[in-house]
């Protein structure tokens, strides 16, 4: 799963698709297309498109900032690719207006928990990704307990799967995702990787992103442009532990990840 930021503010590389000539900050669909293009080559198979920052200490935009940002960009990938899009965000009316735009996936790091979310997606038939956040971006990485993060996510996980079902949406429409970063601390991250194949009890397709993140960057001491190789090794672990999606910034190298783990993996 390649990596849309619509934003000025992502962690990583939100500003990167600005248009050149704005002062404010608005979205160069040529610029995004072909980050998109370039990520299909490479062999991405899902792209999401994110509107606004869950970065530790964000701040919330508007709606219609979230529709101005990530419409535009999904109408233009839809009309030229043939791809998975995936919509991330929380908002009930940005995940309509994106399927109708032409997503495929909700990627919800709030688990369907706003208002009208859980209705929008029944409706709209898109698959949705359930994702484990303990607070809000802004704060999440301010305060947090947990007795024991592992079985902690994966019961939260099995509530958010249990609503959906007993909501009208069907088991094969779920993904499950336990939020590395989402307010946990760099052992708690560890921890889950490490357990990952505990979540294969929920018998869903497991999203891991992982990718230039902080849990990467305190191990190495590394700026986020110079993660690469850390996300690599991590991706590797999250692969055997039961991973079927990895969300990342970089195509190409988490492909070549996979092939290796694959053939690892296949060998007798």
């Amino acid at each position: 799963m390649g990596i849309i930021n619509a934003t000025p503010d992502s962690f990583s590389d939100g500003s990167d698709l600005r248009k050149n000539s704005s002062e404010q900050f608005r979205i160069d669909i040529d610029k995004s297309l072909y980050r998109a293009e370039a990520m299909v080559q490479a062999g991405a198979t899902f792209i999401d498109v994110g509107g606004e920052s869950t970065r530790p200490g964000a701040i919330k935009v508007s709606t219609q900032t979230e529709l101005d940002r990530v419409i535009p960009v999904i109408q233009s990938i839809r009309s030229n690719l043939d791809i998975c899009i995936s919509i991330d965000t929380s908002s009930a009316e940005v995940m309509a207006a994106a399927i109708s735009a032409g997503a495929e996936l909700v990627n919800d790091i709030r688990a369907l928990i706003g208002e009208h979310t859980v209705d929008v997606v029944k409706q709209g038939r898109a698959a949705v990704c359930l994702m484990h956040m303990q607070g809000e971006p802004g704060t999440m990485q301010e305060n947090f307990t947990y007795a024991d993060v592992v079985s902690e996510v994966l019961a939260f996980l099995r509530d958010r799967v249990r609503f959906c079902l007993d909501n009208g949406i069907s088991r094969d429409r779920l993904i499950i995702d336990p939020g590395f970063g989402f307010g946990k601390s760099i052992e708690h991250n560890y921890q889950l990787l490490k357990n990952l194949p505990r979540f294969a009890v929920l018998e869903l397709p497991l999203l891991v992103g992982i990718s230039r993140k902080s849990m990467i960057g305190t191990v190495v001491d590394r700026p986020v442009d110079q993660r690469l190789a850390g996300s690599i090794a991590a991706t590797s672990y999250a692969l055997l532990g039961g991973a079927n999606i990895i969300r990342t910034h970089d195509v190409a190298a988490t492909i070549d990840a996979i092939k290796v783990n694959s053939a690892y993996s296949n060998s007798q």
